[in-house]
């Protein structure tokens, strides 16, 4: 059935539910489980760009601004590397073979490169439920995947937003 899952982890809302999930699926197929957070603008918690002025090229002001943005950034990248290491341990302590990774870039894409150079059979990733105008503003990961993956798909579904 399945011998390698790729379970797409997002901080916010469904990472539980996924890791859940792929830890039931991987039990019972005696599947390896590869963990993947990607460092995204869509993500919240992603730091905010810094546009420097047309004088950026003389140091000022703009040198502080660049700094922090970097220390946010590698704030940002602790932090999805320290919830792949828990999720990790703690799928590990069940006797799944699992590894982790962490990408910068498109979710979507991250997500279809990897279970594509992986050869992943099954795809686990949550859907935050955007419809309408949200969706088409911010894009849906869960969707760019569905339709791009290499392999099948389950998503699952996060808590819905309200109306």
């Amino acid at each position: 059935m399945f011998k390698k899952i790729l379970a797409a982890i997002a901080p916010l809302n469904t990472s539980d539910q996924v890791i859940r999930e792929a830890t039931t699926l991987a039990k019972l197929t005696s599947a390896e489980l590869m963990l993947l957070h990607v460092l995204s603008p869509v993500d919240e918690g992603y730091p905010t760009p810094i546009y420097p002025g047309p004088d950026s090229v003389y140091p000022g002001p703009h040198d502080e601004v660049i700094r922090a943005y970097a220390q946010q950034w590698e704030a940002y990248e602790r932090r999805g590397l320290e919830l792949l290491k828990s999720l990790t341990e703690q799928v590990s302590a069940t006797g799944i073979p699992v590894e982790f990774t962490q990408n910068v870039g498109d979710p979507g894409r991250a997500i279809c490169h990897l279970a594509d150079t992986w050869s992943a059979d099954l795809i686990i990733l949550g859907r935050r439920g955007h419809s309408g105008l949200k969706e088409l503003v911010l894009g849906s990961v869960s969707n760019y995947v569905l339709h791009h993956a290499p392999c099948s798909v389950l998503t699952i579904q996060g808590h819905l937003p309200e109306s």
